[in-house]
């Protein structure tokens, strides 16, 4: 079996086993943080993956947390992703759009204002790409965010939901829910970011609460075989260090396994300073989640074809590889060199380092 080899996942017929990570990449239109034919050409030039699953896409305002990041909550935003799916379906490809809230993982200056809304008043130690009236960015400090009320807690759930038929209108394949990295999905799944008290805190099973009405409010609207769920086992950064994340994942495998969605998708140690992932756990994860599983963090094609060869993945996503070689699936087949991205375009600005890396043939 080799990356290469097509699939079947959730009905959805892939060319080959490799998967464009999501990658926040800061280049919408503004106002209005709204997709455009720049992004159209950027994610078209890589649909040689055999799945795209967009950078993360704020289902709301309050969702946002980085300056010039994509949303799906507004017509005209939907008339940018439009842009994007009919581009990457005329090169024959796929694509899912990731569905994101972003929690305490934000600044006021997105929130008039206000702080970002979390499980429970915790800042984190982390920081968030902003940009001035210029649009020159910096990293800044979150602030400490606000607890939900409970009472709110249903419209962020409905807020996915309509993201999820939004993504549908615009031409999408299918979403992944974001409940990774730290974001506020991930943060009410963890102990040590979620202190809350009442049915949405304490247990695993009240910890991830939200995460399943998620899944099940967008399954039901969109079809669970559209549905992708990322979670992020180990990571420690960003404050979610957390003593029984591992039970608690696995407990969520275990039920979104029962609710049908398509795939599970890891990140694992990348950016971060998480450990690696245990054989242990990839076996315990497979007793619990029998569909099809995506794996992403520093994966080489060794490693890759190892993984799935083992079957502890079905899938593998890469990121960074991506941004500097949109023809990068035949480049790994074909053995070419790997040109090496210029890490000083990757957030906002032009087409420079965006969409000007040629194809290894040109």
């Amino acid at each position: 079996m080799t990356l290469f080899d097509d699939y079947l996942t959730g009905g959805l017929s892939l060319k080959n086993r490799i998967v464009m990570a999501p990658m926040t990449r800061c280049r919408t239109t503004q106002p209005g943080n709204i997709p455009n034919a720049m992004m159209a050409d950027y994610y078209a030039q890589r649909a040689g993956a055999g799945l795209i699953i967009t950078e993360a896409t704020q289902i709301s305002p309050q969702g946002q947390g980085y300056s010039f990041t994509p949303g799906i909550h507004t017509a005209k935003q939907i008339e940018g992703w439009r842009l994007v799916t009919d581009a990457v379906h005329q090169k024959g490809g796929k694509i899912f759009l990731q569905l994101w809230h972003v929690g305490r993982m934000s600044h006021e200056s997105f929130h008039h204002g206000e702080p970002p809304v979390a499980p429970s008043s915790i800042k984190p130690d982390a920081q968030v790409w902003v940009a001035d009236e210029n649009g020159q960015g910096s990293m800044v400090d979150c602030p400490r965010p606000r607890a939900l009320e409970i009472d709110e807690i249903g419209k962020i759930v409905e807020d996915y939901r309509k993201a999820a038929a939004n993504a549908m209108k615009a031409g999408f394949d299918g979403v992944e829910i974001h409940a990774a990295n730290g974001y506020l999905l991930d943060q009410f799944l963890r102990s040590t970011s979620n202190i809350r008290n009442d049915i949405y805190g304490g247990s695993i099973e009240n910890r991830a609460r939200l995460l399943l009405e998620v899944v099940e409010a967008v399954s039901d609207e969109v079809g669970a075989s559209r549905v992708g769920v990322r979670l992020a086992p180990f990571i420690t950064a960003r404050g979610m260090h957390c003593p029984d994340i591992i039970n608690t994942i696995l407990y969520v495998a275990g039920e979104v396994d029962d609710l049908n969605v398509a795939y599970l998708h890891l990140s694992e140690a990348d950016w971060d300073d998480a450990p690696q992932v245990s054989e242990g756990f990839r076996q315990q994860l497979r007793t619990r989640y029998k569909r099809s599983v995506i794996v992403a963090g520093k994966y080489d094609q060794i490693r890759a074809t190892e993984i799935v060869n083992k079957g502890y993945a079905d899938l593998v996503a890469f990121g960074r590889p991506f941004i500097a070689n949109p023809d990068f699936p035949m480049r790994l087949q074909q053995g070419w060199r790997l040109a090496e991205f210029d890490s000083t375009t990757l957030f906002g600005g032009s087409e420079k380092g965006y969409v000007d890396y040629p194809n290894y043939s040109q």
